[in-house]
């Protein structure tokens, strides 16, 4: 049945009340249900709650309007239906107001007025249909909100994942540039360091060939092919890095023993130091292990080494030295050089550390220290640096111990 039928409930002990009241009003297009009694009124309501209005006679044998009234009321579905008491002319008003009390709306008094009847039902008819559409229009903008709410839902994901999506790039783009750098710094101070001394001494051996004995022809000869040998292992590294940049995989940690390590880097720099006569030392002892990225370590070692090289003066000494630290490996790379002083410890690890000179001239740009701090933070280490102007420096910094 559609929702804006006026269905009707008529409730009369006499079945020409019934008749009558169906007669008066069939002609509107209600529908009509009908009870003889308040028992059978509550058995039809128990089955059907859409009624639009209840018509209610009073004075009905065993249970009378008022009762019925009552225990109708007493359900919440059926509590919005408006009941109209039928009732003698010779009702007493205390009745009337007890009907009131009961739950009634209106009054109609026997015998009926058939123009009455249909004028009041018919308030209560277009007060139903006005309610019906009241709330179908709640309802739709009830189903709007909900719609509007998952359309905001939708929306308010869909820009959480772009906004992730943008992160994420970003995140690939700031990666790919820290790669770039990492590169360009392995370059510049792991091999153009080596490569100044290859060029140094094949620049003697060519310019002074004539004046050289065999010995020492043999000895930059030997130097030479180990410098080169050393930085062609060093390439061939880097580009195995250089894939596993690509590969997202760029931190590759494993067991390393750091005397071998360091033994290495110091060898790579012996050239640069002989030039200004500095000795070049480590005291690590050779059952110190630790876990780290061999590419990385190696970087970290001959930036720091190779800076101070840069920063003592002739006939100094750098030296590197380790001690296990709880689940970590202090390294320490000393030098008795010029020193730094406090304004400029404070910003070293920054990007826009100033660029310094070194004792013979020898220019530093600052981004080596930037991404040794980078290389070693990556390890889950610190760095620090303790320094004493005209006395020397030492570059502390920690990387996890290779645990059995």
């Amino acid at each position: 049945m559609a929702s804006d039928t006026i269905k009707i409930l008529l409730v009369d002990d006499r079945e020409d009340n019934l008749m009558s009241m169906e007669i008066v009003l069939e002609k509107e297009g209600y529908s009509f249900s009908k009870a003889t009694s308040g028992t059978d009124a509550l058995k039809i309501l128990l089955k059907e709650d859409d009624f639009s209005l209840i018509l209610l006679d009073v004075k009905m044998p065993i249970m009378d309007g008022y009762e019925t009234a009552e225990l109708i009321y007493q359900r919440e579905k059926l509590k919005n239906i408006p009941i109209i008491f039928i009732t003698g002319q010779d009702y007493e008003e205390t009745n009337v107001f007890k009907g009131y009390k009961a739950g009634a709306v209106d009054y109609i008094r026997k015998p009926f007025n058939p123009q009455i009847l249909r004028s009041k039902v018919a308030v209560f008819a277009e007060l139903y249909k006005k309610n019906q559409l009241l709330k179908k229009k709640e309802e739709e903008l009830s189903e709007s909100n909900e719609n509007l709410k998952k359309l905001n839902l939708d929306l308010e994901n869909r820009v959480k994942a772009r906004t992730q999506e943008l992160e994420n790039l970003n995140k690939e783009l700031k990666d790919l540039n820290l790669a770039k750098d990492k590169i360009l710094s392995v370059i510049s101070h792991d091999l153009r360091n080596p490569f100044t001394a290859l060029l140094a001494s094949s620049e003697k051996l060519s310019r002074d060939i004539e004046k050289l004995g065999t010995a020492e022809i043999k000895n930059f000869s030997q130097v030479i092919h180990r410098t080169s040998k050393k930085i062609l292992n060093q390439l061939n590294e880097l580009v195995e890095w250089a894939k596993t940049q690509r590969e997202k995989t760029n931190f590759n940690p494993s067991k390393f023993q750091l005397s071998k390590g360091t033994r290495e880097s110091i060898e790579l720099l012996k050239n640069n130091a002989s030039h200004k006569a500095i000795r070049l030392e480590y005291s690590i002892k050779d059952d110190i292990y630790v876990h780290a990225d061999a590419l990385m370590l190696r970087s970290i070692l001959q930036n720091l080494i190779t800076n101070a090289i840069k920063f003592t003066p002739e006939g100094g000494l750098v030296k590197v030295t380790a001690r296990p630290s709880e689940k970590m490996v202090e390294v320490c790379v000393q030098d008795n050089g010029v020193g730094i002083d406090n304004e400029l410890k404070s910003k070293l690890f920054i990007q826009t550390a100033p660029s310094v000179t070194g004792t013979n001239n020898e220019q530093g740009t600052g981004l080596g220290l930037l991404l040794v701090k980078d290389f070693v933070t990556q390890h889950g280490g610190t760095i620090e640096v303790e320094s004493e102007v005209g006395k020397g420096t030492c570059f502390k910094f920690t990387v996890p111990a290779f645990l059995n």
